[in-house]
């Protein structure tokens, strides 16, 4: 986890021992999806969306993916929930080392994610369709930029300096939880797998939004 090269808060690179199985889903949460468990839009009016079933579900907060989340469990008899900052990058990464699943380079990044280069800046300012680009070897989309998804943790920009090796959950308490990935107005160094940020969780943004995991133990 981490990164040698990128913000303080993404240091020190560190190993990981990620012990119990899980799945994540292929995509961000779409707005059809969403609105299918929670009967409301938090998008709906709002600036910087594009309004269709298929686009990632956006203006939410981390209080509202981990209802999602409860509400969906109860319906279906499993346990879903959110990653835990440990889990998102280890699907992001999918095996890699490099500063992006599909290595180093930011010009291959239009062709994996949503980022300024090719939403923002030429004036696409609001999240795109999920799926649409090439996945990472995992088979998983959109996990660079796109929609900044909500994990479980509190955010610590020191937290990697204490972070235990064994399914790390964050710190125990803290102002601030955590977003991974980047989003469709970022820069390339802002959606690499290592990227960090945290919010408020009860914050709804345009860019905010969330996968789950489904949990196989």
């Amino acid at each position: 986890m981490g990164s040698a090269e990128g913000e303080p808060d993404e240091m020190p690179v560190h190993r990981v021992q990620i012990s119990k199985g899980f799945w994540i889903g292929q995509t961000e949460v779409t707005q059809q999806q969403y609105k299918a468990s929670m009967g409301d839009e938090p998008w709906s009016g709002e600036k910087y969306v594009e309004e269709s079933g298929s686009y990632p579900a956006t203006y939410i907060s981390w209080e509202d993916a981990v209802e999602f989340c409860r509400r969906l469990s109860q319906v279906e008899g499993k346990i879903y929930r959110l990653p835990t900052e440990a889990e998102w990058e280890y699907a992001c990464r999918a095996g890699s080392e490099t500063k992006f699943s599909f290595g180093d380079d930011d010009a291959y990044l239009g062709d994996y994610g949503w980022f300024e280069g090719n939403a923002w800046g030429i004036e696409q300012k609001h999240a795109r369709q999920v799926g649409q680009k090439y996945p990472n070897a995992f088979g998983l989309y959109d996990m660079h930029g796109n929609a900044w998804e909500w994990c479980s943790d509190w955010y610590d920009e020191n937290y990697y300096s204490v972070s235990p090796e064994v399914d790390p959950q964050g710190p125990g308490s803290g102002r601030f939880r955590v977003l991974r990935g980047g989003s469709w107005h970022f820069s390339p160094s802002r959606c690499s797998s290592a990227v960090r940020a945290g919010h408020l969780q009860n914050i709804e943004l345009m860019s905010f939004g969330f996968r789950v995991v489904l949990q196989d133990y």
